[in-house]
């Protein structure tokens, strides 16, 4: 995709953080955006801030309630006639250590980063297929690369979608659609406050690595740039990418490291 004159791109998560951030840059560019996420006013007032808010439209869904995707999707469709591409952007954080963590909050985490995803894109992809054309974008994670203390969970479905993502380029390069995956390191969002702690509950404060984290505005600048490119694996961070590189050089010495590594 060499210009984004004109497309169509749904971005799930777009009520805030790096996709609110990427509507803003990919509007900018002359994009026709499907704003997705639960709250419908904060979506409304995220078209408002786009250019040509006009263009776009909002379209309030839940991640989990993957049995209304087929509808939406259609919906999309009867506004539009085509999907250029799409963001799954949606997701939820963690902190919390293994032992601490019910397994409900594991499989509330994986629902909604793992499996909601999943099911949209499957609700998408016949469509792309039947168009030969068509991006299918993830946003996963450093921590979908290089799994850190206290987001077991996180890092688990931030992996799961690398590894589907991979394999799912395999499979459509033939019929001449791109998938690329996002790994964004530190980004300056609320994610850290609505990330869920073992019990559920949220975090509910930012942290203390947050001042020194990437701001989503230059993330989304990045991130478009590379996409517009077709790149499959994008890490986008600061000093945290060179985790990923030390793991690949040295999985032993990445794994003393991360015993030691601030990770919030």
């Amino acid at each position: 995709m060499k210009t984004y004159q004109d497309k169509v791109i749904w971005i799930t998560g777009a009520s805030s953080g790096i996709g609110e951030a990427l509507a803003y840059e990919l509007a900018q560019s002359g994009a026709k955006l499907i704003l997705s996420a639960r709250r419908a006013d904060a979506l409304e007032a995220v078209k408002a801030r786009c250019a040509r808010p006009q263009a776009h439209l909002v379209l309030p869904m839940d991640m989990t309630q993957v049995a209304c995707f087929a509808d939406k999707t259609a919906e999309v469709l009867a506004r539009f006639g085509h999907i250029d591409m799409l963001i799954n952007n949606a997701g939820v954080s963690q902190r919390s250590l293994v032992k601490d963590t019910a397994l409900a909050v594991d499989r509330q985490i994986m629902e909604l980063d793992f499996f909601g995803p999943v099911a949209l894109v499957k609700a998408v992809l016949p469509h792309m297929l039947a168009r030969q054309s068509g991006q299918l974008v993830a946003v996963s994670s450093v921590a979908g690369l290089v799994a850190t203390p206290y987001r077991s969970a996180y890092a688990a479905a931030k992996h799961a979608m690398v590894g589907f993502h991979d394999a799912l380029r395999a499979e459509v390069h033939a019929a001449g659609l791109q998938v690329s995956v996002l790994c964004p390191g530190f980004v300056r969002t609320n994610v850290t406050r609505a990330a869920l702690t073992g019990d559920g509950t949220t975090h509910d404060r930012m942290d203390g690595l947050h001042d020194a984290s990437m701001s989503a505005p230059a993330f989304a600048a990045k991130a478009v740039r590379a996409l517009a490119r077709g790149q499959g694996r994008i890490v986008i961070a600061k000093r945290e990418k060179w985790a990923v590189y030390l793991g690949r050089l040295s999985p032993a010495l990445l794994a003393r490291v991360m015993r030691q590594a601030r990770v919030f």
